[in-house]
């Protein structure tokens, strides 16, 4: 056993005695003398003995060596200034990092894209393939190349090599995938890859690519303009313009729940009510077909607690894309029984916290807006939630807007 092994286990018993000695309080007065002893006892061994033991490791890490320190910032700027996209994924193709050349071949940021799995940035039918290869690579079962299909651009097809790279400390290994847009070819081992059987072409301007982005920047342009016209002070007015914005143009329902606090709730979920309900024409929300009531009617009298992903939302503060919900009860029921989510027929979601102010006292969000698409359109990406994050964000500005 090594000193720092021997170090952390003697940390994790100085750590199970403080908690047993926590649990003492409740004891009569007349018996706390002797719990009193030993709290004393252990500040003198965390004191004499623990303390020094970890200036002693600490002294001998790494990073205390200038040299060491320069050669990792070395390798990180040769890592972000790499002409090639590179990501480095985990076996669930959880994102972990991202170079500068990936971030302008995604149009996603590094830092929203962190965290989250780069199959989402995929074309449905890439995803699982890509998920398997990434599994496979992590395994040790060797690299391989495979095309893909972003959805950025899905009819330019990318071509993504696959390594393993263990790191030191790490349980997993890291896969490094590297992202050749304008190459041609089909899934095979990297060793089995024959040469002239890839070759370079110039991509050209993508056309709907550029034209979306131009709507996105138009959308933001346009809920920027709602929201100042907002009366400042009045959340039900500001939530409503928030909802017209988006009902249409960027979602077929708009769903909006509010709390009426400014973020003050420290633990837990706030009490939400829902505020914005806004969907399709009744004849296309799945309502009246069998006799029941409206869809938009039974999902303006849910109880937002009742919502699963709504409440997950709310106590975590991260934003939720999901294409064709596995979980068809996450939104909740109507008063029948019948999943919200299977009547509207959602095909992709979003569900983004409205965050409270930064450096605020407390960690409760101002609400939660939820968007649906459902039938044929096309699947919420990666970049449209960025927007809309920056959106919902907007929003929370605006309903914490005080009157002059």
């Amino acid at each position: 056993m090594t000193e720092t092994d021997a170090f952390g286990e003697d940390l994790a018993d100085f750590v199970r005695r403080v908690g047993e000695l926590r649990t003492a309080r409740a004891l009569p007065a007349e018996e706390q003398q002797g719990v009193l002893d030993a709290a004393l006892f252990e500040l003198q061994h965390a004191a004499e003995s623990l303390w020094p033991r970890y200036e002693r490791l600490a002294s001998r890490a790494p990073d205390g060596a200038p040299a060491d320190r320069q050669e990792r910032q070395l390798l990180k700027t040769l890592f972000q200034r790499l002409p090639l996209p590179v990501v480095l994924v985990d076996r669930d193709t959880v994102v972990r990092r991202m170079n500068f050349a990936a971030t302008g071949l995604t149009g996603v940021r590094a830092g929203y894209a962190t965290g989250r799995p780069l199959a989402g940035l995929l074309v449905s039918g890439d995803r699982a393939p890509f998920r398997s290869q990434a599994a496979a690579t992590a395994r040790g079962e060797g690299g391989r190349s495979l095309s893909l299909r972003l959805q950025q651009r899905p009819h330019e097809p990318v071509r993504a090599t696959l390594v393993s790279l263990p790191l030191p400390g790490e349980p997993q290994p890291t896969v490094v995938v590297v992202l050749q847009p304008g190459v041609a070819g089909t899934a095979s081992p990297v060793s089995g890859v024959r040469a002239g059987a890839v070759g370079r072409r110039l991509v050209p301007p993508d056309l709907a690519e550029t034209t979306q982005r131009a709507e996105t920047v138009d959308l933001v342009d346009a809920m920027a303009s709602a929201l100042l016209g907002c009366p400042a002070g009045d959340r039900d007015a500001v939530a409503e313009a928030a909802g017209r914005v988006l009902r249409g143009r960027f979602a077929d329902w708009v769903v909006l729940d509010t709390a009426d606090t400014d973020g003050e709730v420290r633990t837990g979920v706030p009490p939400l009510r829902r505020a914005v309900v806004l969907g399709p024409g009744e004849e296309d929300a799945g309502s009246g077909a069998n006799g029941g009531e409206p869809l938009s009617k039974a999902v303006r009298e849910q109880d937002p607690a009742g919502c699963p992903l709504v409440v997950e939302v709310a106590r975590g503060g991260s934003s939720s894309l999901q294409v064709r919900p596995e979980d068809i009860l996450a939104f909740g029921e109507d008063s029948s029984g019948a999943a919200v989510l299977a009547r509207a027929g959602v095909s992709s979601l979003l569900c983004l916290p409205l965050p409270p102010p930064s450096g605020g006292g407390g960690s409760g969000v101002l609400g939660v807006l939820t968007l649906f698409r459902t039938g044929a359109r096309r699947a919420f990406s990666m970049a449209e939630a960025q927007a809309a994050d920056v959106m919902a964000r907007h929003v929370a500005l605006a309903m914490r807007r005080r009157p002059a």
